[in-house]
């Protein structure tokens, strides 16, 4: 079934690959408002990074670590900045997570990188933890200042996944909307066989150093959510909630419909239109992507 304003050729063909794949899954689509989720920085507004497609500016949305309430949200993102060594402290702040993880509220554990012995001691307050999955040291050097490749993530994951359920977040056009090591971030998971994979769309941001840079086409980042959803048969694909919104969300997102995620964050009408007209039922859902992918 086309997609209204797809390109012709190559995308069409990908596309109708990707859909028959997807014909694997219930025919619902997910819709996340992920309202009931409280996003909290352990670090609050401070980072040792200052990433250019950042800057810290969306540690600015979340609550410091001394602003908490420990009632009245069903789960938490949990997250801050990093440290040199791209490492998010959480594992020096157990006592905020005890806190928090008491209420019985499931956490969502933004890591970073991590060593095994952090993962152990992170282990009993996550709910899943969502991990960054970059595989381009270029690109990572580029955005962070870090010397890190993908043997630092696939390190990370492994040791977070002896422990709890992983998360994987790949961002596409993250070198400030260049594609650059999305196919080979993609193929890397392909062995890991991840049970979901979130995909975020770089967003150009005021006061960073990519502020005058562009998203990649939406038709790109379709091309590559198709391709994730043949190469990953049997994995949940999301796409979150950071990307670009109005009218670029608007011709995304029907296209990600179409390419066969199971579930979106915030979807722009045009994706309920595409999921209806593809047969597919909408549940809707209050949480964090990544905490409704896996088992409560």
């Amino acid at each position: 079934m086309p997609v209204a304003g797809a390109a012709p050729g190559d995308l069409a063909s990908a596309l109708a690959r990707a859909w028959e794949v997807r014909k694997a899954f219930p025919p619902v689509l997910v819709v996340d408002r992920p309202r009931d989720t409280l996003a909290v920085s352990v670090t609050g507004t401070a980072c040792a990074l200052d990433c250019a497609h950042c800057g810290r500016h969306y540690l600015k949305g979340m609550r410091g670590p001394g602003d908490v309430p420990v009632s009245g949200a069903r789960s938490y993102l949990v997250s801050g900045g990093c440290d040199g060594q791209g490492k998010v402290p959480l594992h020096r702040n157990l006592e905020l997570l005890a806190r928090l993880r008491a209420t019985g509220a499931r956490l969502n554990l933004h890591t970073g990188l991590v060593g095994e012995e952090e993962a152990r001691l992170l282990a009993p307050f996550g709910a899943v933890a969502s991990l960054d999955w970059v595989a381009h040291p270029p690109t990572v050097r580029e955005v962070s200042g870090l010397e890190a490749g993908p043997e630092d993530y696939l390190r990370s994951y492994r040791a977070l996944a002896r422990h709890m359920p992983v998360v994987p977040h790949v961002c596409l056009g993250l070198r400030g909307g260049r594609l650059e090591g999305e196919w080979e971030a993609i193929e890397a998971l392909v062995e890991l066989e991840p049970a979901a994979v979130v995909f975020l769309v770089f967003m150009p941001t005021p006061g960073t150093r990519y502020a005058d840079r562009s998203p990649p086409e939406p038709e790109q980042v379709a091309g590559l959510l198709a391709h994730a959803r043949v190469r990953l048969p049997r994995t949940q694909i999301a796409l979150g909630c950071m990307r670009p919104g109005g009218a670029y969300r608007q011709r995304l997102d029907p296209l990600a419909v179409a390419a066969g995620v199971n579930r979106i964050v915030f979807p722009a009408p045009s994706a309920r239109q595409e999921a209806s007209a593809r047969g597919l039922s909408l549940v809707e859902t209050r949480e964090c992507c990544a905490l409704g992918m896996v088992p409560a």
